[in-house]
């Protein structure tokens, strides 16, 4: 079932834009998993995996109001689709049930 699953990245990305709501444009998305993850997250990976996420039909983007701080230039904003909601929960039910699977045991802190 190849396409099916979601990459780690990728699904970092849409809970981003979960999070973000109305203001997910690919450099907020950048600046929010930049922050989150304490990891470096170059802009051109995110929008690499918008465009992607887009062709799988995950998200949907729009084209702001043209701003006169950003020169001329309008954001492109980008929504979780109907497919790419369930694409998250498919990932977070496959990772709880893994999880589940774990016998206990006491986890020593690092």
């Amino acid at each position: 079932m190849k396409g099916t699953n979601l990459g780690e990245f990728e699904e970092l990305v849409l809970l981003t834009i979960a999070a973000l709501m109305e203001e997910a444009y690919s450099v907020a998305v950048c600046d929010e998993l930049s922050s989150h993850t304490k990891r470096t997250v170059q802009l051109g990976v995110v929008h690499a995996v918008l465009n992607r996420l887009e062709e799988k039909g995950l998200v949907k983007s729009r084209l702001g109001e043209a701003t006169a701080t950003r020169g001329g230039k309008r954001k492109r904003y980008y929504k979780l689709t109907s497919a790419g909601k369930a694409g998250l929960v498919r990932a977070k039910t496959m990772r709880d049930q893994l999880w589940d699977r774990i016998p206990s045991l006491e986890w020593k802190k690092a």
